[in-house]
């Protein structure tokens, strides 16, 4: 379990890691294989977009 020395600091990455959580998280056990391949490379693509 990561220590937060900072309250601010513990907010800035629950935010953060809720956000990329949220835009990877695809459901796998929903969806058969090659769909999520597909959307596991869209969203792939995108996050490398967002982040260069």
């Amino acid at each position: 379990m990561l220590r937060f020395r900072q309250m601010k600091t513990l907010r800035k990455f629950a935010s953060v890691h809720a956000n990329v959580h949220n835009h990877f998280s695809l459901e796998r056990h929903l969806i058969d294989r090659q769909t999520y391949r597909e959307r596991r490379s869209a969203a792939l693509a995108e996050w490398q977009a967002l982040v260069s």
